[in-house]
C-alpha cells in the first residue's frame, strides 16, 4: 500500500512528525517499509507564465521565450520544447538554480547564465523528467492556469511532500485504503477522524438498467446506476492525478482515474462500463465451462463453472470482482456509463486471478474482504466526482442486497488476554481500546462480547481480539519479560537420530548444504526421474517451476551448474527435502494431503577431484566408491545393500540401488553421459539419493566378548561367471555363518576382482572372472587351529561351489 502522506492527512492529522507517525504505524501492526520525498531537493525554481514565443534566428529546433517569473522585467530563455507556446505557465529555473542530479549519485545542476547560438539565456523551462517527477520528457510541464505566477514549484506541486509505503499483512484488508489507514492512524494517536461528507447526487433521470442476481453465493450485494451526458474527454484534475500517480496508479482517463481514485480513497473496487455497449439487462452468474472473455489487458481467458461473470443477454461482459471485459470498456468516446459496485463473497474471488497467471488490485482486495455496508455511500462519491468533472445526468441508484455476511459476535475474557500478554490490562482500558478502534462491544463481568464492523473480515475468535488490544497498548510498552514454566527432562529415543545429526554428519565429510525450490522444471522431472506425468502446481511462481519434484537429482544438478558457472572446481553439496508422488492411498491428515505421499529424502552430490590440490596425495576425480563411502558412514552400524539396477538419471553401468533390511531405501551412482552433455558437465558427478528414515533409525549397540586370541586371516580366489554378482557371493557366505563350522568368521570382505583379456593366458575362460575375498576368523575361547580354520573356509568354498558352481582359482 502506497500514498502521500498529505493524502492521509487529509482525514487524520495527528501532532507528529513523518517519522514518529510512520514509527507509530509500524508498532501498531502496519509496517512502514519505507518513506521517501516525492521530488529530490531543489532550488529557485518558481512559476513563470510564457509571454511570448520567437524562432531562434541560428538555430530552427529553439525558440527564444520572454517569460514573467515574477522577478519585475520579463526573462528571455532559450527552449527547445515542443510544445512551448505564449500564455502556459511552466516551472521556471532561475539563474542559481539547482536542479536534480541527471544520475543517481551525482551532483545537482546548475543553471548559469549562458549563450545558446549567441542569445544569451537566463534560466531554464523545465520538463517533468528534470524536475525528476517522472519519466515524461516530451515537453514542458504545463501548470493550471491558475497558478500564481512567482510561486516555489515545491509549494505549486506540494513536493515537500513524503510517500509512504506500508506492507500490510493479509489480515489487514481494511487498511488497503488511505481512509482505511487513517481509521487506523486515529485509533493508535487519539487524533479526530474525518471522514468525507458524501452526500446523494441530484437524481435527474428515471432510467435503472435491469440487474439479476443468479448466484447469490458470488454476489451478496450489488449497487449500480446509470449516467448519461458524460464527458469522457474531460481533463482530470491535477489533484487527482498528482494523488493517484503517488500512489504508484498512472492517470489513463477521467472516467478510469475517478473509479481508481475512490479505490484508493476508500477500499471499493469499481467498474465503469459503456452503457451503450450492453445488450439488455445484466446477470450476475457463474460462468459455463467453455465460455471465453476478452480483458482489459488484452488477453482472452477460458472460462468455467468456479469462475463468477457479469453478463448481458449476448455476451458475457466482466470478470466478476476481478477485471472488466474488453467489449464494454469506457473510451474517449463514451458519453453513457453503468457504474457498478458490489460484494463479492471473498471465497468466491480468492485465486481466481492467480488461476489466470495475473493479479489485479479489485481481486486483491476483495479476496481479502471489503465492507459491504457502503456499496451505495460509495457510489455516491464517485458519481459526484464524475459529475463534477464529466458532467452528467444520474438515475436512481438501484440496491439489491441478497446474501450479506453475518457476524456474530466474538467474545474475549480480561483475565485470558492478561495471560496471553503477560500485562495487566483492565477492563477499562480494553473497553476504551475497544471504542477508539471503533468495535461495538458490551462488557458483562470478566468478558467482553464484541460484534466485528463490516470492514473486519479478520476478527473472527478470541486471539484476534487479544492482538487488537495489544496493538493499540503498544508492543513497545509490553515487558520483555523470560517466560516461566517447570523444566522436565524428556525421554529420548536412542533408536532414532534427528535430521540434524546427520546434516551435522555430512558437513563433516566436506559436503555444504543446499536449500532448493520443492517445485522444479518439468523436463528435470522426466530427465533425472523418468516421470511424465508429475503432480502440476496450478498456480507456479514461474514458468520454469511448474511441477512438484520427485527426485532431488534435479536441484542438485541445477546447484552444480551454477557453482560451475563461478568458476567452481571441487562441489560437494547435499540436500534435505521431500518429495511429493501420487499415491491413492495416502488418506488426508493433519500432516498430510490425501492422494499424495510426501517423503523425506536426503540427496548429495560429489564433483571433481577428491581432495584439494597438495603436495602429500596425486590428484584424481572423485569416483563412485569414494561417495558410497561416505554413505556407508551414514549408515552406519547399519549395513546396506549395493544392488546393481537402472535409474533414469544415473549410468547403466555405475548404478545400484541402496536396499536396507530388505527394503529399497534409495539409489547412488554416477550421472548417466546423456545428461552430462545437456547440461554441459565436463566431468561425471556422482550422486546418491535416499530415505531419511532409513538414516535416522539405527539399532542400539549391544556388548560383546573381545577376544584376547589373535585373529587368523585366509585369502581365497573363487571363479565365477562373470554374469554373477560378487554381492550375491557375499551375501552367500554371510548366510553360512549361521552353520557349526563357520562359527569363528568374524569378517568376509572382497578387496580383488580380476577379468581375463582376450590376448593373455590366465587360465580363465573368456566367460569368467576372479573374486578375491579376504576372511577374518578369531574365537573367544582359545586359539584357533588349522584344523577348524581349514574346515570353516572348505564349508564356505563348498556352497559356493554348490550354488554358484565357484572354483578355487589355481
Amino acid at each position: 500500500m502506497q500514498f502521500p502522506e498529505s493524502w492521509l492527512r487529509t482525514f487524520v492529522a495527528p501532532p507528529l512528525t513523518t517519522e514518529a507517525l510512520s514509527h507509530a504505524l509500524t508498532m501498531a501492526g502496519l509496517e512502514v517499509e519505507a518513506l521517501r520525498p516525492v521530488a529530490p531537493p531543489t532550488s529557485m525554481i518558481v512559476v513563470g507564465q510564457v509571454l511570448e514565443v520567437v524562432k531562434h534566428p541560428d538555430a530552427d529546433k529553439l525558440n527564444v521565450c520572454q517569460v514573467d517569473a515574477g522577478t519585475g522585467t520579463p526573462l528571455t530563455i532559450v527552449c527547445g520544447a515542443p510544445n512551448v507556446t505564449p500564455g502556459i505557465k511552466v516551472p521556471v529555473a532561475l539563474v542559481g538554480a539547482q536542479l536534480p542530479p541527471a544520475e543517481e549519485g551525482g551532483a545537482p545542476f546548475a543553471i548559469k547564465r549562458s549563450k545558446l547560438r549567441g542569445v544569451e539565456s537566463e534560466g531554464m523551462l523545465c520538463s517533468a523528467r528534470e524536475l525528476k517527477l517522472s519519466e515524461d520528457h516530451s515537453g514542458l510541464l504545463i501548470l493550471p492556469p491558475a497558478t500564481p505566477v512567482g510561486q516555489d514549484i515545491r509549494e505549486t506541486l506540494n513536493l515537500d511532500d513524503t510517500i509512504f509505503e506500508i506492507k500490510l499483512t493479509p489480515n489487514k484488508a481494511d487498511c488497503l485504503s488511505v481512509f482505511g489507514v487513517a481509521r487506523e492512524t486515529a485509533a493508535i494517536t487519539g487524533a479526530p477522524l474525518h471522514p468525507l461528507d458524501i452526500k446523494p447526487a441530484k437524481v435527474t433521470l428515471n432510467e435503472v438498467l435491469p440487474v439479476k442476481i443468479s448466484a447469490p453465493d458470488l454476489c451478496g450485494r450489488f449497487s449500480g446506476r446509470v449516467i448519461r451526458g458524460v464527458n469522457a474527454r474531460a481533463m482530470t484534475p491535477q489533484w487527482m492525478v498528482e494523488r493517484l500517480e503517488r500512489s504508484g496508479q498512472r492517470s489513463i482517463s477521467a472516467l478510469v482515474d475517478i473509479s481508481n481514485y475512490v479505490m484508493l480513497e476508500l477500499g471499493r473496487p469499481s467498474h465503469v462500463f459503456d452503457l451503450d455497449k450492453i445488450h439488455g439487462g445484466m446477470e450476475v452468474r457463474w460462468a459455463q465451462r467453455g465460455e471465453a472473455l476478452k480483458l482489459l489487458n488484452g488477453n482472452t481467458i477460458e472460462l468455467d463453472e468456479r469462475v463468477g461473470v457479469i453478463a448481458d443477454e449476448q455476451q458475457i461482459e466482466s470478470l466478476a470482482g476481478i477485471m472488466g471485459g474488453d467489449s464494454t470498456a469506457v473510451s474517449l468516446e463514451t458519453t453513457n456509463i453503468y457504474l457498478e459496485a458490489a460484494f463479492w463473497w471473498p471465497d468466491s474471488i480468492r485465486g481466481r486471478a492467480r488461476k489466470y497467471n495475473f493479479t489485479t488490485d479489485a481481486a486483491h482486495r476483495f479476496e481479502r474482504g471489503v465492507d459491504y455496508s457502503t456499496t451505495v455511500e460509495h457510489l455516491e462519491r464517485i458519481t459526484q466526482l464524475i459529475l463534477d468533472i464529466c458532467g452528467g445526468s444520474a438515475g436512481p441508484v438501484d440496491d439489491q442486497c441478497v446474501n450479506l455476511p453475518r457476524r456474530l459476535p466474538v467474545s474475549m475474557r480480561v483475565s485470558r488476554a492478561r495471560r496471553i500478554l503477560g500485562i495487566p490490562v483492565e477492563a477499562q482500558q480494553i473497553a476504551e481500546i475497544f471504542t477508539r478502534l471503533g468495535l461495538v462491544f458490551e462488557c458483562s463481568d470478566d468478558t467482553f462480547s464484541v460484534t466485528p464492523p463490516p470492514y473486519r473480515f479478520d476478527i473472527e475468535i478470541e486471539e484476534d481480539l487479544i492482538e487488537e488490544v495489544a496493538r493499540i497498548y503498544g508492543f513497545e510498552n509490553i515487558p520483555a519479560l523470560p517466560p516461566v514454566a517447570s523444566s522436565a527432562m524428556r525421554a529420548t529415543n536412542e533408536t532414532q537420530r534427528s535430521v540434524h545429526t546427520i546434516r551435522h554428519a555430512l558437513a563433516a565429510r566436506d559436503y555444504a548444504e543446499t536449500v532448493n525450490f520443492s517445485f522444479v522444471d518439468a523436463e528435470w522431472e522426466q530427465d533425472f526421474a523418468g516421470n511424465s506425468n508429475p503432480v502440476r502446481l496450478l498456480n507456479p511462481i514461474a514458468s520454469q517451476l511448474s511441477v512438484m519434484r520427485t527426485t532431488l537429482f534435479g536441484s542438485l544438478i541445477s546447484v552444480l551448474r551454477h557453482n560451475l558457472n563461478r568458476r567452481a572446481e571441487r562441489i560437494r553439496l547435499f540436500e534435505v527435502g521431500r518429495m511429493f508422488l501420487s499415491d491413492p492411498a495416502i488418506k488426508a491428515s493433519e500432516m498430510s494431503v490425501e492422494g499424495f505421499a510426501q517423503p523425506k529424502m536426503l540427496g548429495a552430490l560429489a564433483y571433481g577431484p577428491t581432495l584439494e590440490d597438495q603436495w602429500g596425495a596425486p590428484s584424481r576425480p572423485v569416483d563412485y566408491f569414494d561417495v558410497k563411502g561416505d554413505l556407508e558412514a551414514l549408515l552406519a552400524p547399519a549395513v546396506a545393500r549395493f544392488v546393481k539396477a537402472e535409474h533414469p538419471a544415473l549410468h547403466p553401468g555405475r548404478s545400484a540401488r541402496i536396499e536396507l533390511g530388505g527394503k529399497n531405501v534409495g539409489w547412488i551412482g554416477e550421472l548417466h553421459p546423456r545428461w552430462m552433455q545437456k547440461y554441459d558437465l565436463s566431468h561425471a558427478p556422482i550422486l546418491f539419493e535416499i530415505e531419511a528414515d532409513a538414516l535416522i533409525q539405527r539399532v542400539l549397540p549391544h556388548p560383546s566378548e573381545v577376544s584376547k586370541f589373535p585373529p587368523v586371516r585366509r585369502d581365497i580366489a573363487v571363479v565365477v561367471e562373470q554374469k554373477i554378482e560378487a554381492q550375491a557371493l557375499l551375501d552367500e557366505m554371510h548366510q553360512a555363518l549361521s552353520e557349526t563350522a563357520c562359527k569363528s568368521i568374524q569378517r568376509v570382505a572382497l578387496f580383488d576382482e580380476f577379468r581375463p583379456k582376450s590376448n593373455t593366458s590366465s587360465g580363465l575362460a573368456a566367460h569368467e572372472k576372479s573374486l578375491a575375498f579376504r576372511i577374518t576368523l578369531q574365537d573367544t575361547g582359545g586359539t584357533l587351529q588349522d584344523e577348524t580354520v581349514d574346515l570353516a573356509i572348505r564349508t564356505l568354498v563348498d556352497r559356493l561351489a554348490r550354488v554358484y558352481g565357484a572354483r578355487l582359482r589355481g
